[in-house]
């Protein structure tokens, strides 16, 4: 408090009323194999074009970056990857990316790179010089698309200003030429065409076990490097089915992997883990999964069923992927149009054009009571998410937006209320607890995340002497308890018609 000893005027700042602000509820994390980039290191990336930078893009075998791809096409806005496959120490060892080649008899063609990335239709052919040239002489045509773009006349392999390693590192945009034997006879190369071609993309590891992705949390690695990124919502292991379709790994290890992945949710209590089945199942089999084998009972995962069909840049055409990534953004996509309040159901997953299974209601009415949900191809209206359930055998945590609701209002409660640390523990500070909480809720209950027609049906917040006795205070301990009402989907829409005797009409004459 200031002293004011001479007469005047006084002005002060004051500090007001702190509000809540609601964190983010859409940031997703995928462990998997990629062909490039550092191991174990969670690494922010808010589109496509970084991750391709960072990672490489679709690698063969590896189903990360279809995940990504498909994160970033439903309305994903960021996210951490994890590669796994490796180790810390090989990070510097790794090539930035794949650099298109070729073999010209004794140098190497490279070519550089553009601002639109690497060419990949590159060409260099060696033709004869103009008459009276030396027999060293010869012309270097570079061609990209089949059209001449560069010609060098008259180069030679001898050491002179018109040697065709300085001069095509001085003038030419495209390539750029080593010597492949420096220590040999540097010889004319043979008349004829190449074409550049880049070295075969790295693709997943041959044989994974699950501590790859487990990890540990004190060294940083697999699901425990991800316990030091807070913004994380949504856990999702795309290439752990496919490790399993390779056969290099065994389903026992794909349930200690899920397991864990669940574990991880559980323990950081702020994020949810989408899982995938095992490819191939049947409705009946997926089921047999479900309750039999894997028995998973967790209101922080959640499991969708069947894969769904997208393209493959890799192969040119149409293959089955895992539909965690894809159903990430979806999630991602439902936040930013409606709030996380909204269960992510009733959504189109863009890019898919076809399912492993066709479901029908019979079959769903299997899965929906054991928490798979189903994703269903319906004419007229294409492939949508049919299905809004958590893993959990509690009936308070069935849906999978309400247990996405308290997460997000825990986490933003906890964040806007560390200035009560230190404060007077007083009915001053327990009133302003109240407002301060109470105007979070209101807020919330107006966008719909609350169900009761007044904010007191809606929620309560209570932080008197009731819940704060003397010898809690006494502990340091402010105890305020609150209580809400979340909104629950219409998953079941019942419209009952019965048949009404006519009554007798009255004609005015």
């Amino acid at each position: 408090m200031p002293n004011y000893l001479a007469p005047g005027v006084y002005v002060e700042e004051v500090a007001g009323s702190r509000p809540i602000e609601g964190v983010g509820t859409a940031v997703a994390a995928f462990v998997g194999f990629a062909a490039q980039g550092p191991f174990n290191t969670p690494t922010l990336v808010t589109n496509w074009s970084q991750y391709s930078q960072t990672f490489g893009e679709f690698a063969p075998d590896c189903y990360l970056g279809h995940a990504v791809y498909g994160y970033f096409m439903q309305g994903g806005g960021a996210a951490y990857i994890v590669r796994v496959g490796g180790d810390r120490a090989s990070d510097e060892a790794l090539p930035a990316a794949p650099e298109p080649t070729a073999i010209l008899g004794t140098y190497r063609v490279v070519a550089r790179a553009l601002p639109e990335g690497m060419p990949d239709d590159v060409t260099v052919e060696v033709a004869d010089p103009p008459e009276g040239a030396g027999e060293d002489r010869f012309n270097l045509v570079v061609k990209r698309g089949g059209q001449v773009v560069e010609t060098f006349e008259s180069v030679t392999t001898k050491r002179s200003k018109d040697n065709v390693v300085t001069v095509v590192r001085e003038r030419s945009k495209l390539i750029t030429i080593e010597e492949a034997a420096p220590t040999g006879q540097l010889a004319r190369p043979r008349g004829g065409e190449v074409a550049l071609s880049a070295p075969p993309a790295v693709g997943a590891p041959e044989s994974v076990s699950a501590d790859e992705y487990v990890g540990d949390a004190a060294e940083r690695t697999g699901f425990g490097g991800l316990e030091a990124v807070d913004e994380v919502t949504m856990v999702a292991v795309p290439d752990l089915m496919g490790a399993y379709q390779r056969g290099a790994i065994d389903l026992e290890s794909v349930k200690t992997v899920q397991s864990a992945m669940i574990a991880h949710c559980e323990l950081m209590g702020d994020r949810m883990a989408i899982l995938d089945p095992p490819p191939g199942l049947s409705p009946q089999q997926v089921k047999e999964w479900r309750t039999d084998q894997a028995g998973y009972d967790s209101k922080y995962a959640t499991l969708y069923y069947p894969w769904i069909k997208v393209f493959d840049p890799v192969t040119g055409t149409n293959r089955f992927m895992p539909p965690s990534g894809h159903l990430a953004g979806v999630w991602a996509r439902s936040d930013g149009a409606r709030g996380v309040h909204k269960a992510p159901a009733n959504e189109t997953i863009r890019g898919a054009v076809a399912l492993e299974t066709q479901l029908t209601r019979a079959e769903q009415e299997l899965l929906n009571p054991i928490g798979v949900n189903c994703i269903r191809s319906f004419p007229g209206r294409g492939i949508l998410v049919w299905g809004a359930r958590t893993l959990s055998s509690d009936p308070a945590w069935r849906y999978l937006n309400v247990r996405r609701l308290f997460n997000y209002l825990e986490e933003s409660i906890l964040n806007g209320t560390q200035w009560v640390v230190f404060e007077p523990n007083d009915d001053a500070l327990w009133a302003r607890i109240r407002r301060t909480i109470s105007a979070f809720l209101v807020n919330e209950w107006r966008r719909g995340a609350l169900f009761g027609l007044t904010p007191d049906e809606a929620f309560y917040v209570k932080c008197d002497r009731e819940t704060n006795p003397a010898e809690g205070i006494d502990a340091g301990q402010v105890v305020c308890q609150i209580g809400v009402a979340p909104v629950k989907p219409a998953e079941f829409v019942i419209f009952q018609l019965a048949q009404m005797s006519g009554g007798t009409s009255l004609v005015n004459e």
